[in-house]
């Protein structure tokens, strides 16, 4: 499918002017921005511009507060709980993420709930902001319940993704983003514009049985945890998926399981929901909380490089490190721009023709 390169200054200025248009602050539109394009950047094309619009329909139908009061209600020295206030994830989460950085400063860790939010983008943005301070950082977020659990038919989980970054010191840093699902809904998403069939183990049938229909979601089907099914670990993705919506909801008073609010904003809100929107969870860690941050890093270093050198399977180039894929993304794509797929450029254009922002 064609593709059109898009200078990352011009997306980033095209959002920020969306975001404008719908309410938010000049320092919230920026920060929504900043947390949005970076899944771009980094090659993650299901959580970035694509969503846009998506958000800005969450908003249209009041599920989004353009101009939330984000607050702490609950804490001690080294946890808090975050309402968002209906904010969008985008701004909720650096929000939160920095208030556990300012409690891993004061007390050695922090550790951060929250609810009342809404998506927030890729987990790896969150987690990456510890990285500055010489801190390790984790990030995880429950999601729209599109995933069933081992040996069910109903989506009861979302593809809730974690992200832990650990710093380095001259290596670059370990950064591990991932869903718990085999693959993310955004990349079905991806193969539904490009009218490809998605690989064996990612979705079953409303009947459970295996499928490559990547629009099988419309019909009732299901995303599968990480393994696919029980005989490739399917159980363990299931187990992962769970501990993350425990953290991110259940610990904070936002909604879990089958109650978590849908992302597409035509999609009616589940019934008898528990909690206060969408949860999150996030820690940093300081690592002189542990030894001293210098060796700590020529550890890092060392173990990266040892991993680096290991001895490959023919055919194959190095073994790759958790974030490097990423990270060279980034750095393409800062210098030649984002290629954007022909209904993400159309999506955009109509949007932005809507509320009378030129991309």
């Amino acid at each position: 499918m064609a593709e059109t390169l898009y200078a990352y200054q011009r997306l980033v200025d095209f959002t920020r002017n969306i975001f404008l248009k719908i309410g938010c602050s000049e320092e919230h539109a920026a920060i929504a921005t900043t947390v949005l394009l970076s899944a771009d950047l980094r090659g993650i094309d299901s959580h970035g511009v694509a969503r846009l619009s998506g958000y800005v329909r969450l908003w249209e139908s009041q599920r989004v507060n353009a101009t939330p009061d984000i607050r702490i209600i609950h804490e001690t020295p080294s946890t808090a709980v975050v309402d968002g206030d209906g904010g969008l994830g985008l701004v909720v989460a650096p929000y939160a993420m920095q208030v556990a950085i300012d409690k891993a400063k004061n007390v050695g860790t922090g550790w951060v709930s929250v609810q009342n939010s809404n998506h927030f983008g890729i987990a790896g943005y969150h987690a990456m902001m510890a990285l500055q301070h010489d801190m390790i950082g984790i990030a995880m977020t429950n999601a729209s319940p599109l995933v069933a659990p081992t040996f069910s038919v109903e989506r009861l989980l979302g593809t809730n993704p974690i992200c832990v970054a650990i710093p380095a010191g001259e290596e670059p840093a370990f950064v591990a983003d991932m869903a718990t699902t085999t693959a993310a809904n955004g990349k079905l998403e991806i193969l539904q514009r490009k009218n490809l069939e998605s690989p064996s183990g990612w979705v079953q049938d409303k009947d459970g049985n295996p499928s490559v229909n990547p629009h099988e979601l419309k019909s009732g089907g299901a995303l599968l945890p990480l393994g696919g099914d029980r005989e490739h670990g399917s159980h363990k993705g299931y187990a992962l998926g769970a501990i993350v919506d425990i953290f991110s909801a259940v610990l904070s008073g936002a909604n879990y399981g089958p109650w978590v609010p849908p992302f597409p904003a035509y999609v009616p809100m589940p019934t008898g929901m528990p909690g206060k929107g969408i949860g999150h969870f996030f820690g940093a860690m300081r690592v002189d909380a542990f030894r001293t941050a210098d060796d700590f890093k020529w550890n890092m270093d060392n173990w990266i490089r040892r991993f680096r050198s290991a001895k490959t399977i023919a055919g194959e180039e190095q073994v790759l490190i958790p974030g490097d894929p990423e990270r060279e993304m980034e750095s393409n794509r800062l210098a030649a721009g984002i290629p954007l797929l022909k209904p993400v450029e159309e999506d955009l254009k109509f949007l932005g023709e809507k509320l009378g922002v030129g991309l």
